[in-house]
């Protein structure tokens, strides 16, 4: 088990099609998507090299070579390495594709498209104080249908989730960020497309020690043009 944060393999998706975003960033991926000017990514990218992160894969898909051309191999002190699904493989399947890129006992592993303002290592002493092999940031929102639901008990531990579209209100959701043992990861089929959201993490809360890290930092889902609109104002005000 990797002992710092420092040593720790970030990986990020970044390989979405962005679909629902066309109509405002037709000539990109979502993840360069601009922001004040600057691919929506660097703020990932970011917020890990202000945790002491030195390595990052990320897991292209559609228009990789675009990524690569604008990010590089080195992006403010990080390492970038990229991980290229010839298809779609879903997220549980990109990252076990990435898998012999992820040198380190446990991955840090970021959705492409979120952002949630959390402090990565007081996550990092989380994960390892409770001897997790998943941990995953949880954030509040007034209306969980579009994310779905994580239901926490009084220990931390990960119950059960409700998957996007089902019972709204206000409650807990994932926010795209996790530490997970590379052991979990060996168990993803290989070369098929697998859900992380709808079928591993599912499987491994019933069967691994899954906890859930609640956070109340500011989070962003720039999945929608609607969410999308709010990014400037978001990062103009957030600290990061």
């Amino acid at each position: 088990m990797a002992e710092r944060l420092e040593d720790v393999t970030a990986a990020i998706l970044a390989g979405g099609l962005g679909t629902r975003l066309r109509s405002r960033i037709a000539d990109r991926p979502k993840v360069l998507a601009l922001v004040h000017g600057r691919p929506y990514l660097t703020y990932l990218l970011d917020q890990l090299a202000g945790a002491g992160v030195r390595t990052v894969v990320l897991l292209t898909g559609y228009r990789a070579e675009q990524v690569r051309s604008t990010l590089g191999n080195n992006y403010a002190g990080l390492s970038l390495t990229y991980s290229c699904e010839p298809s779609p493989l879903g997220t549980a399947g990109a990252i076990r594709r990435a898998l012999p890129y992820l040198s380190s006992s446990t991955i840090l592993l970021l959705n492409g498209d979120s952002y949630c303002a959390v402090s990565l290592p007081d996550f990092w002493e989380f994960h390892h104080r409770q001897i997790a092999d998943l941990s995953l940031v949880l954030t509040p929102v007034e209306d969980c249908s579009r994310y779905g639901r994580a239901f926490i008990g009084p220990d931390g531990r990960v119950l059960r989730f409700e998957e996007k579209g089902q019972a709204g209100g206000a409650g807990w959701v994932n926010a795209g960020i996790y530490l997970i043992n590379r052991t979990l990861i060996q168990e993803v089929p290989s070369d098929v497309v697998v859900s992380l959201e709808r079928e591993m993490c599912p499987l491994w809360a019933s069967s691994k020690r899954c906890f859930g890290f609640p956070c109340q930092g500011r989070f962003l889902d720039i999945g929608t043009p609607e969410s999308y609109a709010q990014a400037e104002a978001f990062f103009a005000c957030s600290s990061g």
